[in-house]
């Protein structure tokens, strides 16, 4: 009894020595100014940051439309504009603006690389690339080119919201990696309208864990982009809704042929695009390094082959089949997926910016579909489409938690959540056995472009 007796005043003291003092911690709080500029400049470049992303949707969507005005005046016409501009694109991006090349993501990621010095992070992260992504990204697609928007919004994001570290004061604890990583999440929550996306990319991709003083601040402004996106566009999700009511033991055998089927098309779709854009000692990767902008006219002038004979079902990120599937309609043209992928591929290997988000989805999608219609499970073709769509992603990025989150945004209702998981998991885990994590590895490749000088001794950058 005298032992608990002593006991319980010790234990009184702990508490009272840890509850802050509620007057003194406001006053504290408020009176340094200095966080209160930098949450202040943090909050209004996320807002712009998000804008800017708004800008690159409404511009992209218009490249779009024009394409198809285009190719409806005149199915005929991409056999001369597609290449002629696939070849423009590659010669403006390697003469002008070479850190626009490719997706984006790995230029985010070799920006936040400790073997880049503070002088030299312009190559891969700035607001003039930010500019020219925005605008050569959108050419790609007036061009009709198989690439998606979603990755490019990564660096464009990321080079407007980097420009606040001129405004922070000296001794702000948010740093330049917090401002980048920031910035290429607010891309993803403002692309796909998916908040909790962004956050999750930010910690899965670019970053492997938040620091604990300015991980409140950096969420805030991941959700403060992504809230600019709802404002202009409304709380609608990406590709619509899809309606599964409940999922039964007979989806079983079909959605671990979609998650499988995905994880090893996405893992050898991962392994395709790095040995095409890394290259090797084969012909035409000797012919693309020699003659880039022929290489490019080529590629251009097989996509518009591709959607010639599909009929423009190859012709862009795939977004308008993409939702067709969500909504309900399964009369996908015959080879589609075959078709999108090459005609990815190709896109991506001419060298155009460009993205692989959204048609990795629209792959994913096709997938689903077809598994859904081999299978006689038509009834539950919505759950395998949301399945394929995202096993598919998980495998070709290796992120199966973002893939995961950015299609549960479109599921209306939870009973897919944990099947959902699942296939992104074992996807994910299949495409690991095929191909290395495609955003790293292009990342290191990035980092190749740093001159010799300026690298640092200890850490060299790697060939790969």
């Amino acid at each position: 009894m005298e032992g608990q007796h002593d006991a319980r005043p010790l234990s009184h003291e702990h508490h009272e020595h840890h509850e802050p003092d509620f007057i003194s911690a406001v006053r504290e709080d408020l009176s340094d100014w200095r966080q209160w500029l930098s949450r202040a400049v943090v909050l209004a470049f996320a807002i712009a940051a998000g804008l800017a992303v708004v800008l690159f949707t409404w511009v992209s969507d218009q490249a779009i439309s024009a394409f198809a005005a285009m190719r409806s005046w005149s199915p005929w016409a991409p056999l001369i504009w597609t290449p002629c501009c696939t070849a423009a694109l590659v010669w403006v991006t390697r003469r002008f603006a070479p850190g626009a090349a490719g997706s984006g993501i790995p230029q985010v990621m070799a920006a936040l690389s400790t073997r880049v010095p503070a002088s030299r992070r312009g190559l891969f992260v700035s607001l003039r690339l930010s500019i020219a992504k925005l605008l050569l990204v959108s050419g790609g697609l007036l061009g009709g080119l198989a690439i998606g928007r979603e990755g490019p919004s990564v660096q464009i994001a990321a080079g407007v919201m980097q420009h606040a570290q001129r405004w922070l004061p000296r001794r702000s604890a948010l740093n330049h990696d917090g401002l980048l990583v920031a910035g290429g999440a607010a891309g993803i929550a403002a692309a796909f309208n998916a908040p909790l996306a962004g956050v999750m990319f930010a910690i899965e991709e670019l970053t492997r864990k938040l620091e604990q003083r300015s991980s409140g601040l950096i969420i805030a402004a991941i959700v403060l982009s992504g809230l600019m996106a709802v404002s202009v566009f409304g709380n609608a999700s990406y590709f619509g809704r899809l309606r599964v009511d409940h999922l039964t033991w007979s989806h079983l055998l079909p959605g671990l042929l979609t998650a499988i089927g995905c994880g090893l098309a996405g893992g050898v779709f991962s392994r395709l695009l790095q040995r095409s854009l890394l290259g090797g000692d084969d012909r035409f990767s000797r012919w693309r390094a020699r003659f880039p902008v022929r290489f490019a006219f080529a590629c251009g002038l097989a996509i518009a082959l591709l959607g010639l004979v599909s009929q423009g079902a190859t012709d862009g990120s795939g977004y308008e089949y993409t939702r067709g599937l969500v909504e309900g309609h399964l009369d996908l043209p015959v080879l589609y997926v075959t078709l999108r992928i090459v005609a990815t591929w190709l896109a991506v290997w001419s060298g155009v910016p460009g993205g692989i988000f959204a048609p990795s989805l629209a792959i994913g999608a096709g997938i689903g579909s077809d598994i859904a219609q081999l299978t006689a499970t038509t009834e539950g073709a919505a759950a395998l489409i949301a399945i394929g769509m995202t096993a598919f992603l998980a495998a070709v990025n290796q992120a199966p938690v973002t893939a995961f989150i950015i299609v549960m945004e479109m599921v209306d209702g939870h009973s897919m959540v944990l099947s959902l998981m699942a296939a992104a998991l074992l996807a994910s885990l299949v495409s690991r056995w095929i191909s290395v994590p495609i955003y790293h590895r292009l990342a290191q490749a990035q980092l190749a472009r740093l001159p010799a000088d300026t690298a640092e001794p200890t850490s060299p950058p790697s060939r790969a």
